[in-house]
């Protein structure tokens, strides 16, 4: 297959302009210096600073880097979807824009994927820079997203990663689900998912951009992630697993309550009403949750079979690339 470039640099930024001209020069050295033919892609997520002239600027200088800019803010997951969207090399590089994500780093992560046969390669900033209050709730998700994905990484947020082309033309991120891309790619059958040790450089410009918040919605999201990975085109199996549970448990519950009435009714005659007994409710309650679990399935299939998986954002504007 013959693809436009070596490498494609996706880079999402946000109020970055200080940065950019260094980093664009600092990637084109690396580029120029191992002979490879790339593009850089900057997306632009509803910057309110000189961002988007600044990327502008350097469009008219070099043909190789190319802008995308946002309406508005909405996210890093949306920045790096359009991105993948519009990247046509080989090997796809995504960075921050802020300088903490080293270029130098390319070539090996280039090698890791192109001749080591790699699917995605994420980086490992083993020594940090950041502050403690993000270094710690880093370190228990983490964790948390070892376990609950099988995949052995120490920083699945790192935005410094590799990926083979198919891999980005594959997935689809949106809200925070950036941080976890390697965990939807091995659920889209992408298993030579590696991990390459990086350097985390000191903040050099403004101050970053994600608060305490990012670490509950990206919880949130993973167990977005590993409910719909699993159940995405088979809800029912889901649903209809615990509205049978649910169904039967009320079922056999009221089954004893009757059992029970008739026989003391043959036996001493001493009757309690079925109603004056907690255990009724409680078996009325969970026939009803799983009839309600059973049509939740149900819709969902019909849901899973008629909708189109896509999300849209609102384009401002496009520089040194086609409208697609």
């Amino acid at each position: 297959m013959q693809y436009a470039y070596d490498i494609s640099v996706v880079v999402p930024l946000f109020n970055e302009e200080e940065s950019l001209p260094e980093l664009v020069r600092w990637i084109k050295r690396v580029m120029h210096a191992h002979g490879y033919s790339y593009e850089i892609i900057l997306v632009d997520d509803g910057s309110t600073d000189r961002s988007w002239d600044v990327v502008n600027e350097l469009s008219v200088e070099d043909h190789t880097v190319k802008g995308i800019s946002f309406n508005r803010n909405y996210g890093k997951s949306a920045a790096l979807n359009e991105g993948f969207k519009r990247c046509t090399g080989e090997v796809v590089i995504t960075m921050d824009a802020d300088l903490q994500d080293s270029p130098e780093e390319i070539p090996e992560l280039y090698d890791m994927i192109k001749h080591q046969k790699y699917d995605l390669v994420s980086g490992w900033k083993k020594k940090r820079f950041d502050p403690v209050t993000k270094t710690v709730p880093s370190k228990l998700f983490n964790a948390a997203t070892r376990k609950l994905s099988g995949i052995n990484l120490h920083d699945f947020n790192c935005g410094l990663k590799a990926y083979r082309q198919l891999v980005v033309k594959t997935v689809e991120v949106h809200g925070e689900m950036h941080r976890y891309i390697p965990v939807i790619a091995k659920w889209n059958g992408f298993k030579k998912i590696g991990e390459k040790v990086v350097q985390h450089q000191e903040r050099k410009y403004g101050k970053t951009k994600f608060g305490i918040e990012r670490f509950i919605f990206g919880f949130l999201d993973l167990l977005s992630i590993s409910f719909v990975s699993r159940f995405r085109k088979r809800p029912m199996h889901f649903f209809g697993t615990l509205g049978t549970f649910c169904f039967l448990f009320g079922f056999i519950v009221t089954l004893w309550l009757i059992l029970q009435k008739v026989f003391r009714l043959y036996s001493d005659g001493r009757i309690r009403d079925v109603v004056d007994q907690p255990l009724f409710f409680l078996a009325l309650v969970a026939v009803v949750v799983g009839v309600q679990l059973f049509l939740a399935g149900f819709l969902a299939e019909m849901i899973t079979l008629t909708a189109k998986n896509k999300n849209e954002y609102l384009i401002k504007e496009r520089v040194g690339m086609l409208k697609k």
